[in-house]
């Protein structure tokens, strides 16, 4: 009797154990259509887990690796310092002819597709190129577009966020560093576009340029950032700019003093946003925020200065 009992309380025990053991599996298990809209991206080097990234948030590629923009503006910093001692030696009618203030800014527009994908139409070019000199007249900079060339090639159309970006730029750009090349693509998980900055230009010169998804074009399908915006965000990293959420609520956030700070990007449009309540109102009118198209419409005089002197910096006659 007393063994039937020993066997009959480690039975229980055991499928006790068993039920508890289920109700915590399936406590911490995802849905799979949660799991199904992330991706990491693994360090393997460090073991380092990046920030998931939600596939249906659209987003900009733009690399703003805070150690790498500490590097960057460290550079920037010494370059201007420089630039300044250089321009006593030489004297200020020297300096000022090689300043940029605004200009004309040469574009090479390459059209990526696969098949009957991707081979936007040139009224959609020529509306894109219409939207970018109307965002940066008010600066002095205008946009001339010199060529538009077309390639059938799906690899690069559908991995020109990844892997097929490198041998795409290698063998399309053109131009020299004061020189825009703009490719249009189908970049993965959501991206919409992205940039290199100017202090990369020296590093990875092929690589320098905007890529942008076909759809977000003006006339494209990619709703609400089909209006052309993309690409006026896109251009303000090829000019120098950051987000305005850079940062956060601290320290030099996107290093520009009349762009009040913003904890987190904004999207759609929302008025009266105020995320760092000691600076104003979110900046979510600007074409560095992540907001619709049709709310974004300016970028400010802060803005302008930097990307004078970014251009000057690592641009003009490069």
């Amino acid at each position: 009797m007393n063994k039937f009992r020993i066997f009959i309380a480690t039975t229980t025990f055991f499928a006790l154990a068993l039920v508890l053991f289920g109700i915590n599996h399936i406590s911490n298990a995802k849905p799979a259509s949660i799991v199904d809209k992330q991706f990491e991206i693994v360090d393997k080097q460090s073991e380092k887990i990046e920030p998931v990234l939600v596939k249906s948030e659209k987003l900009c590629g733009t690399d703003h690796d805070p150690v790498k923009i500490a590097e960057a503006e460290e550079d920037f910093k010494t370059r201007k310092a420089n630039a300044r001692t250089q321009a006593e030696v030489n004297g200020l009618e020297a300096a000022s002819a090689t300043s940029a203030t605004g200009g004309v800014i040469n574009v090479y527009f390459h059209v990526v597709y696969s098949g009957t994908k991707g081979n936007i139409s040139d009224a959609m070019i020529a509306d894109q190129m219409t939207i970018l000199n109307q965002a940066f007249a008010t600066w002095g900079y205008s946009f001339n577009r010199i060529s538009t060339d077309r390639t059938n090639n799906t690899t690069w159309y559908n991995g020109c966020y990844g892997s097929a970006e490198r041998k795409m730029k290698s063998a399309l750009h053109q131009g020299t560093a004061d020189d825009l090349n703009i490719y249009t693509c189908n970049p993965s998980n959501g991206i919409l576009g992205y940039a290199t900055f100017p202090s990369s230009y020296t590093r990875s010169p092929s690589l320098d340029g905007v890529v942008l998804l076909d759809q977000s074009l003006p006339g494209g399908t990619a709703a609400p950032y089909n209006e052309g915006d993309t690409g006026t965000h896109e251009v303000g990293h090829w000019m120098g700019l950051y987000h305005t959420f850079q940062g956060g609520c601290t320290g030099s956030g996107d290093y520009v003093s009349d762009t009040p700070f913003e904890a987190s990007a904004a999207y759609g449009c929302p008025q009266g946003r105020d995320t760092c309540t000691t600076t104003g109102f979110d900046p979510i009118e600007n074409f560095m925020d992540y907001t619709d198209n049709s709310c974004m419409f300016q970028f400010t005089g802060g803005q302008d200065e930097r990307m004078d002197s970014q251009f000057t910096t690592y641009r003009l006659g490069k």
